[in-house]
């Protein structure tokens, strides 16, 4: 849909407070510059800051018709954009949140999202969501792709309080096991907004960045809130492609990005990388997943103008918690590091049997308190790390992947690390596979380089021998053509594990 004809040009002195509602994110940049880009689509159109406040109050009107209202949680199927954008824009403002699904998900997964959040009748969807979320509401639901043509926003109350009701509902990843639903309150993402970015100022440029990272994913969707919040140009990207993704930063002139170290990757082998106008790009922050060293070393040689940070958190803490900032890139000791705690952020590092702190340099559960968690009180993130002398974490791997061989526990990160170094090996995952004798042994699936030898089991032990201890050597090796990373460039663990079983050409080693 093509959007309104934007107003003359204007720009006035706005006062700006942080909102109650995350509703109120797009009054100060419309009502101080309406004529500034908010929104600029894969396809070229842009929508002004007025233009996506008006489509926005469409959106309040034809949910409010439909009976949405405080409390109520509505299903949003959809990669991003203005359909997105709007549409939890507009349910914010009647008092009821968004739960931001994938489009990828099957009829079942979405209905089993639609059941843990709680969600009614009335749902939003683009093209590739709208069959499945259809399915999952059942007969007596109501699947909307766009606001009613005849929809009268003046028609609707006012803006319905925030504070501590949900404004958003995420889902966690679910490689491990079930996603489990994230209410996020008003508060939350307020006490976000204060924290990490300046109000609208209508003499301030707008930064340009790229969203490239679904609307479903917590940085995705924060970042993109932030940026309404700030008065700046958001670049949609809704399905990446590293050579579009190359092509947007150059024509946009795109500031800033969040990536995922599978999207990184990806661009920095695109053919078109090398020739690339990246003058424009000044940041780029990387997250949702470990980062090989390798794949860092070799981003920061392509682009050395360009100021690298680590950000490591999750859904439950609303995003980052720690950060390794660009000034740390540059310490070669610090690489594999995701930095130290951000301020307000208190860490423990915690054995998860005695639940008691460990010594500096061992591997142990995080634990996170901190005013941005969805929920007061420490978090038990389920993260396993250790911490050096300086407050630098280093992460071991998820709890949950932790492989347990004959009562020796390891994480699979540094499993991962030897095997990559390898010269013919291009990509890897780590599991542990059953095993009747040991309980687990070391999985291992590879993907070799293009005109690269694939190793032998054996082969591959020995390159590790001198990394590794002799328990977390490889003992099972697949070599597969891809990983199966999820939308996110996240593994899932268990999925690997049979991948593995299934894929492998030698038994366990001895």
């Amino acid at each position: 849909m093509a959007q309104p004809d934007p107003p003359h040009r204007r720009v006035v002195a706005v006062d700006v407070i942080a909102p109650a509602n995350i509703a109120a994110v797009l009054d100060a940049p419309a009502a101080g510059d309406p004529g500034r880009t908010a929104l600029v689509l894969d396809d070229g159109t842009e929508w002004t800051y007025a233009a996506l406040q008006q489509e926005t109050r469409r959106w309040v009107a034809t949910l409010a018709a439909r009976g949405v209202g405080p409390g109520a949680r509505v299903a949003l199927v959809d990669w991003g954009g203005v359909r997105g954008t709007a549409a939890t824009l507009a349910a914010a403002e009647l008092g009821a949140a968004t739960a931001h699904m994938n489009p990828l998900l099957t009829t079942g997964e979405l209905a089993q999202l639609v059941a843990i959040a709680g969600c009614g009748a009335v749902g939003v969807a683009g093209p590739d969501g709208a069959p499945g979320l259809a399915a999952a509401l059942g007969s007596a639901g109501i699947v909307l792709d766009r606001p009613d043509d005849a929809a009268a926003p003046d028609a609707v109350g006012g803006r319905a309080w925030g504070g501590a009701a949900p404004a958003l509902v995420l889902f966690t990843s679910g490689t491990t096991g079930l996603p489990k639903a994230v209410p996020i309150s008003h508060d939350a993402v307020t006490a976000r907004i204060q924290a990490y970015r300046p109000p609208f100022e209508a003499g301030r440029g707008p930064n340009v960045s790229i969203m490239c990272v679904p609307s479903f994913h917590v940085g995705g969707l924060l970042g993109l809130i932030l940026n309404l919040y700030g008065g700046d140009t958001t670049v949609v990207q809704p399905r990446f492609d590293a050579g579009r993704w190359l092509d947007l930063v150059a024509r946009y002139r795109v500031a800033s990005a969040f990536l995922v170290p599978t999207m990184l990757a990806r661009i920095l082998d695109d053919p078109a990388q090398p020739t690339a106008d990246l003058r424009s790009l000044r940041s780029v922050a990387y997250g949702a997943a470990a980062a090989p060293i390798g794949l860092i070393s070799r981003a920061m040689d392509a682009w050395p103008h360009v100021a690298f940070s680590n950000v490591f958190g999750q859904t439950e803490t609303l995003g980052a918690y720690t950060t390794l900032s660009p000034d740390d890139h540059r310490d070669p000791r610090r690489l594999g590091s995701v930095g130290r705690p951000l301020p307000g952020v208190e860490i423990r590092v915690v054995d998860p049997a005695t639940r008691e702190e460990v010594a500096l340099g061992e591997v142990g559960e995080l634990w996170v308190r901190s005013g941005q968690n969805v929920q007061a009180g420490w978090l038990e993130t389920g993260d396993l790390a250790r911490q050096d002398a300086d407050g630098y974490l280093y992460p071991a791997g998820r709890r949950s992947d932790t492989i347990n061989r004959g009562g020796e526990k390891f994480g699979p990160i540094e499993v991962a690390e030897a095997v990559r170094a390898h010269p013919d090996v291009v990509d890897v995952a780590v599991a542990g596979v059953p095993d009747p004798e040991m309980g687990e042994r070391v999985g291992v699936a590879i993907v070799v380089r293009d005109g690269g030898a694939p190793p032998t089991l054996e082969e591959l032990r020995e390159w590790c021998r001198a990394r590794l201890a002799p328990f977390k050597l490889p003992e099972v090796l697949a070599v597969v053509d891809a990983l199966p990373y999820n939308e996110l460039g996240k593994l899932a663990r268990r999925q690997m594990a049979e991948l593995i079983v299934a894929r492998a050409d030698a038994g366990p080693g001895r």
